[in-house]
């Protein structure tokens, strides 16, 4: 079995109750969904994205995804004073299942995605994931 996280082991063995203790909160998937499709890397990226999220929420959350190893975290090399946020493997397989989400809330509600990029996620889901895994490839 894979390390969970740091500090807490998962309640049952259910996978909905393990994918929800890493994952249930709005904002863990908001991040990860900014590190996916929206090229959001840093600390100020995610508190200016819109969402509202507070300082401190923000912190937490990036610390909890990092134990449980959905993101890394490495200095910029630009500038050392920053941390750059990116999905691990485990994050970017993460990837079908935000995917779906976006799929599932654009037929039953009236979203922001933009219409073509959701059409690429209906028509053609396997180049859209393929892309997206071509993109996080490519970003050290």
């Amino acid at each position: 079995m894979t390390r969970f996280t740091r500090h807490r082991q998962p309640r049952s063995g259910c996978p909905i109750s393990i994918a929800l203790d890493l994952l249930g909160d709005a904002w863990s998937l908001l991040i990860v969904r900014d590190l996916m499709f929206k090229d959001r890397r840093t600390y100020n990226d995610f508190l200016t994205g819109g969402e509202g999220i507070a300082s401190n929420v923000l912190a937490d959350r990036l610390r909890k995804l990092e134990a449980a190893d959905i993101i890394e975290k490495q200095r910029d090399p630009a500038d050392a004073r920053r941390f750059l946020y990116r999905l691990s493997g485990k994050g970017i397989d993460l990837a079908p299942v935000l995917v779906e989400l976006v799929i599932w809330s654009a037929r039953h509600a009236q979203t922001d995605a933009p219409p073509a990029v959701v059409q690429a996620m209906t028509h053609d889901k396997a180049a859209f994931l393929a892309d997206i895994r071509r993109r996080w490839n490519a970003d050290p």
